[in-house]
């Protein structure tokens, strides 16, 4: 429990950071840009976002499960997440490129274009090295690769936005240059120029990929379910709708970095774990106490809904509060499926994650599609709501069976779910 707890801490530190630096960047672009222009930088950076997750390949998960099961030489897992990165890289770019361009209402400026595609091989070769930290158990190093470029986008911003006034192009270039910098730092960190290498040894490069891809696709489901609102209010909405939309969305979903900084160290102990079951039964603890966490965030965050987005983003972005309200329930529910996930997709099943989020991503179109013309961006919250609820109810009944425990319990609250409190105050005295 103590090692837990001390990860627990130095993860919720990075997360922390995650959510402030997150957070202050958001407010200056909604300050200054307003509803329709953050709208349309949203519309840009939507297919990037996907195409990172898919991208990747699920390389960092894959990486993570093999490294933590010693199977391969650090140096052999290395050079062939560097080839597999080169050539991941190339297609994601141009994948998105033609999405962008031809697919979305926000393609027209190859400026911005460039911009919104410039992130993806530095994000890319960003994830691929956390996967290496989180297989080790590095939870350490591993935070800096997530706290640290939200940093320094958020310095670039300042800078950018706010000093030099380029407006959408600054706040685009700043997106640029946190992956960037981070990058370069995980060259040197990482040892990782001596990995480069034109001799391919497809017998790593294939168990990465074969692990790999289900997890992208496992992943690429479930960001779908998150990002296809944005994708959708651009095709059948305005930019004024997506942007109200966008930070409605952005500021209910920061509840997730709590079942997430969690989410992370289930994944690297489950990936090492001898006894299934019995870690098992420790997420369930985790995910109860993730729910009245998130749950009392929720409550808090509807009673002082039209403030807070008043006091963040001013005025002109008030309607996302309704936006946001429309979203709490599914968000508190899908917790649900956040926790749990990682228990099994660290023991190298991502697939079981589709049972629940196909279906659930097939309703989310659907509803979309029918409520967007309508009711714009609270038509999509309200789609999300009921996907994500959806997805949470069917995650927990499958995981229910593929543990063999039922849900009494993985939901019914014990009393020794509460002891790491009592086990934390009295190192805090220590």
């Amino acid at each position: 429990m103590g090692s837990f707890l001390k990860d627990l801490v130095s993860v919720g530190l990075s997360r922390g950071g995650v959510v402030i630096f997150s957070l202050l960047q958001g407010v200056i672009i909604a300050r200054w840009l307003g509803p329709e222009l953050n709208g349309v930088i949203a519309a840009l950076l939507v297919y990037p976002s996907l195409f990172i997750s898919f991208g990747s390949l699920g390389i960092s998960q894959s990486t993570a499960y093999f490294t933590g099961k010693g199977k391969y030489t650090g140096m052999q897992i290395k050079t062939a997440v560097s080839q597999i990165w080169l050539l991941t890289s190339l297609i994601s770019v141009a994948i998105s490129f033609i999405l962008i361009r031809y697919f979305s209402n926000s393609g027209e400026d190859l400026l911005l274009v460039f911009l919104a595609l410039a992130p993806i091989p530095f994000a890319l070769f960003n994830t691929y090295n956390s996967g290496i930290f989180l297989g080790k158990n590095d939870i350490r190093q591993f935070n800096k690769i997530n706290w640290l470029p939200p940093f320094f986008i958020l310095l670039a911003t300042i800078l950018l936005v706010i000093l030099l006034d380029l407006l959408v192009i600054g706040a685009m270039a700043a997106m640029v240059i946190g992956p960037l910098i981070m990058s370069f730092l995980m060259l040197f960190k990482n040892r990782f120029f001596a990995a480069f290498s034109p001799r391919i040894d497809f017998g790593v490069v294939k168990a990465l990929l074969s692990l790999g891809i289900v997890y992208a696709f496992a992943l690429l489901v479930i960001n779908l379910n998150y990002k296809l609102d944005v994708v959708l209010l651009d095709k059948f909405s305005i930019n004024y709708e997506t942007g109200i939309y966008s930070k409605g969305a952005s500021l209910v979903q920061y509840l997730w970095q709590i079942p997430m900084l969690l989410s992370t160290i289930v994944f690297a102990r489950s990936v090492a774990s001898k006894n299934s079951k019995i870690f098992s039964v420790k997420v369930c603890q985790l995910l109860r106490i993730s729910i009245l966490i998130v749950g009392l965030g929720c409550i808090v965050l509807a009673v002082l809904a039209p403030f807070v987005i008043n006091i963040l983003f001013g005025p002109a972005f008030i309607e996302s509060a309704q936006v946001l309200l429309y979203l709490i329930p599914g968000v508190l529910l899908l917790t649900v499926f956040k926790v749990l996930n990682m228990d099994l997709a660290g023991r190298g099943k991502p697939w079981i994650s589709l049972t629940a989020m196909l279906p659930a991503l097939l309703v989310n179109i659907l509803l979309n599609i029918i409520w967007i013309p309508k009711y714009g961006a609270n038509g999509a919250a309200v789609a999300s709501t009921v996907s994500y609820s959806l997805a949470a109810i069917l995650f927990l009944i499958v995981y229910s069976r593929v543990t063999a425990m039922p849900l009494k319990q993985i939901l019914g609250y014990k009393k020794q779910d509460f002891e790491f409190i009592k086990v934390f105050i009295n190192k805090r005295k220590k």
